[in-house]
């Protein structure tokens, strides 16, 4: 295992069948990026089923400033806005006191814990714990030792909090809490099966995910097209992984808005018809396919919009090629940066249909998005999809240009086709609710815990 022996003194499964661990340690990495991810999801949704569970969640924060001793800047630190325009010599100080943590990661890092006030203005990113951990710069620091050393970073916790029984890690990280489980989230393969679309250090990313295959305490993922394609590629024991799925949860205020008010945003913020435009929406990065989407939009025989929401990722510039080129003087595709849930959801609702045929997804969370909230919605065969959208999107080829432009031509023409996907979506969402997620998260834990 990545954690030592756990001992006579780690925690046991309760007699009446529940678990003897109370506090879980969620790292909070995706959690603290400034506009989010779709595994800031998928970590929030779980530190809120940990709860729901009786369980008390702690979040580790890994802050960019020093800390000291003082805890409401401590708190602080944890949220600061990071500059986008540093002087060059302020660039060069930071990345060389990285490197210094990097050196010295594989020896150990300390937590200390910060308390929540509630004195912060936080809004909807308050964390949703109440005992918070940081460790400075430590996921960043722990990821470039493990690349130069192959080494785990062990994760201490210093302070007067109740330290955490079991750590449950979102996302694939050179991190470990010893003495305790160790869980690992693994959403997909992504840098090995689509080497063309990730930026990412492919040696190192297979180093990491075999050591966490062959010596993780166990491994989540969040569908069996993942979990199929990580004991194919890792010949990790089926035993020790476990698809929980994810879970969809539009707040009600946002998903039960009324139409008509819902339709006049729509029309007075985007100058744009209720059901009269097709949406895409995500982040901009090749495996989410836009390029070719944008392609086979562009050779449509429609009228209707295409409306793209999202911040650029990665190797963003090739995939928004078109939309630069005069085939758009007319303005028929309109590109808006990052929304709020509520100004998206909007937009969700008012689309004729959401496209998102992706090329590959581990798990899928925009095409369930829309369908919770009623849109009809053009998925593809890539990846999970098929598994999470069922019968109730629209499938196509997400290599085949010519494919996608006549789904979006059938969707243009066919109201009864529309009606027909508006009506199954949330059904097929209801399979991926906060319920049905905690039931998936508490067989997990009474197993491995």
């Amino acid at each position: 295992m990545l954690s030592s022996p756990r001992g006579g003194g780690g925690p046991r499964r309760g007699g009446g069948g529940w678990l003897a661990v109370r506090n879980i340690l969620i790292d909070g990495f995706n959690l603290g990026l400034a506009q989010g991810s779709g595994i800031a999801t998928y970590a929030r949704n779980l530190a809120l089923a940990t709860r729901e569970l009786g369980l008390e969640p702690q979040i580790l924060y890994g802050p960019r400033n020093p800390l000291g001793r003082n805890n409401r800047l401590n708190e602080a630190a944890l949220f600061e806005a990071e500059a986008p325009d540093r002087p060059a010599w302020r660039e060069r100080l930071l990345l060389a006191q990285r490197l210094g943590r990097a050196a010295v990661s594989p020896l150990g890092r300390t937590a200390i814990p910060v308390y929540a006030s509630g004195e912060l203005l936080l809004g909807s990113t308050a964390p949703p714990a109440k005992t918070l951990w940081a460790a400075r710069d430590v996921f960043r620091a722990a990821g470039l030792a493990f690349r130069w050393t192959r080494a785990f970073t062990p994760l201490s916790f210093a302070g007067d909090a109740a330290v955490p029984e079991a750590a449950h890690w979102t996302c694939p990280l050179s991190l470990v809490a010893p003495n305790i489980p160790n869980l690992y989230t693994i959403h997909d393969l992504a840098p090995l099966t689509l080497p063309w679309a990730t930026l990412d250090n492919k040696r190192a990313a297979h180093a990491l995910l075999a050591r966490l295959c062959a010596r993780a305490d166990h491994i989540v993922t969040v569908s069996e097209a993942s979990r199929a394609e990580i004991i194919r590629t890792f010949g990790i024991d089926e035993a020790r992984i476990t698809n929980t799925y994810q879970a969809v949860d539009i707040p009600a205020q946002v998903r039960e808005r009324p139409e008509a008010e819902v339709a006049g945003e729509v029309e007075r913020l985007y100058a744009l018809p209720w059901q009269g435009y097709f949406l895409f929406f995500g982040a901009i990065e090749p495996k989410k396919n836009l390029a070719r989407l944008i392609e086979a939009y562009l050779t449509a025989n429609v009228a209707a919009r295409l409306v793209v929401v999202g911040a650029p990722a990665w190797l963003a510039e090739q995939e928004t090629a078109l939309i630069r080129t005069d085939l758009n003087r007319d303005e028929r595709i309109r590109r808006f940066g990052h929304l709020s849930l509520t100004m998206l959801a909007s937009l969700i609702r008012g689309a004729k249909a959401v496209l998102f045929p992706s090329v590959y997804e581990g798990f899928g969370l925009p095409a369930l998005e829309a369908m919770q909230l009623g849109a009809p919605v053009l998925a593809s065969t890539g990846g999970s999809l098929p598994e999470v959208v069922g019968e109730a999107a629209l499938l196509v080829d997400p290599f085949d240009v010519d494919a996608i432009r006549k789904a979006i031509e059938a969707l243009d023409a066919d109201a009864d086709l529309r009606g027909e996907l508006s009506r199954r979506g949330p059904i097929q969402a209801e399979r991926f609710s906060p319920a049905a997620y905690r039931q998936r998260l508490s067989k997990l834990y009474t197993r491995v815990l």
